[in-house]
């Protein structure tokens, strides 16, 4: 729904009403009730946490369980201009507008909270327009619709989304196959005696792996989906979800000349290469990183805010732990950065396992607990070096 009138011409002007955007909407607020601001979303501009997309099944929520408030309930709450269902189409930096689908905007300071699109791999077969993905609530309405009276649904990407689908899948009593390139689950993120035991627990809860290989081809058989991999092997499903990991959305910012690497290149102020355009959330890269987890997006909105309204903070990453949703085998892990020199140690507790990655000297680096090792984090946390100082 859209809330008018347009704002002033000198309002805060904020693209995307995901985490990024509506918390950076919620840390201004707390600094400055009347500033004017504006968000425009391709989304009604309601609120849900995109998070719970790959748990709502056990959780037993529908998509429209996931929505806590609506757009006029945010707009109330928050005092804002909603432009819902609204496409950006070109950002005109000199002249700090905006063009979209609704008409023109004039903004005094824009933040691009454009998140990022899954990766879609290209595949062959004459049913490789039924892959799906879900990166949104009405992706993952019709995916609940599509899987609805399906036994079987094969799964593109063994990350932390594949795996974390896979196990509210099994949970939901479906036959779930993980098919992935990498050796092991959560490749990025687990060193292999912490991925053999999730794999394990996942694989007692009804998960089927198919580790070293990938998706040849896939194609409509009758009532199912015969899925060709590159080892020779097929599987049989009913549906075919890809979840291979997330590419920040770049082409607005790109056409508008901002800078550009993984993401939208920021500096710790978050301000891009354009003057009064601010970056934050999946689509920004700052220092070389691109982090899309909730937790740096709380922090970055925190620095953001007060230097939309002209205060001069520098964003700091501490450790930050991510928690992946794995009922079958509680995960929580705060990998090494990228580069570091060391190497893993495992112990194994009752209950558990914790994987610790040390310097040389003995520094603790990184982590991964599992089981009853999670009840670590607070502790280990603190000895962690802080990803950006």
């Amino acid at each position: 729904m859209d809330h008018q009138p347009q704002p002033p011409e000198l309002g805060i002007v904020i693209i995307g009403s995901g985490l990024a955007g509506y918390t950076v909407i919620r840390e201004l607020r707390k600094l400055d009730k009347t500033i004017p601001i504006t968000l425009i979303t391709r989304e009604p501009g309601y609120f849900y946490s995109k998070p719970m997309l790959s748990t709502a099944l056990a959780s037993k929520k529908s998509a429209e369980q996931l929505v806590s408030t609506n757009a006029e309930g945010m707009a109330a709450q928050l005092g804002l201009t909603i432009l819902g269902n609204a496409d950006v189409s070109a950002i005109n930096t000199s002249a700090q507008t905006i063009e979209t689908s609704k008409g023109k905007i004039a903004y005094g300071k824009l933040v691009l909270g454009l998140g990022a699109d899954q990766i879609r791999l290209p595949l062959q077969g004459n049913a490789a327009n039924e892959v799906i993905t879900v990166n949104d609530l009405e992706e993952y309405t019709q995916f609940r619709k599509t899987i609805e009276g399906k036994k079987r649904i094969a799964i593109l990407g063994a990350g932390l989304i594949g795996c974390e689908f896979a196990n509210d899948l099994t949970l939901g009593s479906y036959e779930v196959d993980v098919i992935d390139l990498a050796p092991q689950a959560l490749g990025r993120l687990l060193p292999e005696a912490a991925a053999q035991a999730l794999q394990e627990k996942l694989s007692g809860a009804g998960v089927r792996w198919h580790f070293a290989t990938t998706v040849q081809s896939i194609d409509r058989d009758g009532d199912s989906l015969s899925i060709t991999l590159a080892n020779g092997s097929t599987i049989t499903s009913d549906v075919f979800l890809s979840a291979v990991g997330l590419r920040p959305r770049l082409d607005l910012a790109k056409a508008a000349g901002i800078s550009t690497d993984s993401g939208i290149t920021v500096n710790r102020q978050l301000e891009t290469s354009a003057k009064n355009v601010f970056a934050i959330g999946d689509c920004a890269e700052v220092d070389g990183l691109v982090l899309p987890y909730v937790m740096p997006i709380m922090q970055a909105a925190r620095a953001l805010a007060p230097n939309l309204l002209g205060q001069e903070i520098a964003l700091t990453y501490p450790a930050m732990p991510v928690m992946v949703k794995t009922p079958a085998l509680a995960t929580i892990v705060s990998p090494p950065a990228k580069g570091a020199a060391g190497s893993w140690k495992i112990n194994t507790v009752e209950g558990g396992l914790e994987a610790r990655f040390e310097s040389s000297d003995g520094k603790l680096l990184g982590f991964a607990l599992l089981g009853a090792a999670t009840a670590q984090r607070g502790t280990l946390t603190k000895e962690l070096p802080a990803i950006l100082q």
